[in-house]
């Protein structure tokens, strides 16, 4: 089964077992629209309740990105202090608590919600080119919530994360390789060999076990967060954020004031 729409969306096929979400924006690097994130919430919720499906893998059209980021434009009207960031947790929690096996194949970029993305995922595999990161402190001036902090540091390490957040450089696939967080690298033309044949293993273990086992962390993760909402609140408030979001729009560095 395939279900194809019109970019910018979200693909999904479904072939037996295996089923691929591919976020269809090739024209902006993959970036995701809010329409394109309700429907990604739609479509776990979906396959959340599909007994078939033994694995899901999400990649990006083209070979450019996995995913670049958010859709700047829908900032623009942006009032409701943290609401984006609380919105969209709700979304990535689908993501992170389905019930099966979860693949992020990853080319070319993987920023900001795309990193997010692909560490809500089990597993990645990635080309030795991909470079990923979070460079809000260079683009838009915002910040992440306290549950996708939580979820980046566990898989990550705090001192990786901090390298993203803090001076924004995007971190090359060989390095997150050797720290464990990219189950593997290998060239373009191999790739979707190597993620199939990923996803068959996966495919043929016990399914119970496997969602015990995911869901279960993906729970003590969850657990114990602390309250962050004056912190999201004053940065979505800022002067710096609507600075940040005006100036990637002109196409101009932002000038940021700290206020």
């Amino acid at each position: 089964m395939t279900v194809n729409s019109t970019p910018p969306c979200l693909d999904l096929q479904i072939d037996g077992k295996i089923a691929r979400v591919i976020f269809n924006n090739p024209a902006a690097r993959n970036a995701l629209t809010w329409p394109m994130y309700e429907e990604l919430k739609q479509i776990c919720d979906s396959l959340a309740k599909n007994a078939d499906i033994r694995v899901v893998i999400f990649r990006g059209a083209g070979d450019k990105a996995f995913v670049s980021g958010s859709d700047i434009q829908q900032f623009v009207e942006l009032k409701e202090n943290e609401a984006y960031e609380v919105a969209v947790d709700h979304i990535f929690a689908s993501l992170q608590q389905l019930p099966m096996p979860t693949i992020a194949m990853i080319e070319g970029l993987a920023v900001g919600s795309g990193l997010l993305m692909a560490t809500a995922c089990d597993f990645r595999i990635s080309t030795p080119e991909a470079r990923f990161g979070i460079p809000v402190a260079k683009t838009l001036g915002n910040c992440l919530s306290p549950s996708n902090l939580s979820w980046l540091a566990t898989h990550l390490g705090v001192p990786t994360v901090k390298k993203m957040l803090l001076t924004a450089e995007l971190i090359k696939a060989p390095e997150l390789l050797k720290s464990g967080f990219l189950y593997q690298t290998i060239d373009a033309s191999e790739i979707d060999a190597a993620t199939n044949a990923l996803a068959q293993k996966l495919s043929s273990l016990a399914p119970i076990t496997q969602k015990a086992s995911k869901l279960a962390l993906a729970r003590l993760l969850q657990s114990n967060l602390p309250d962050c909402t004056d912190l999201m609140r004053e940065t979505y408030n800022s002067k710096d954020f609507r600075e940040g979001v005006n100036a990637f729009l002109e196409g101009r560095s932002p000038r940021w004031i700290g206020k």
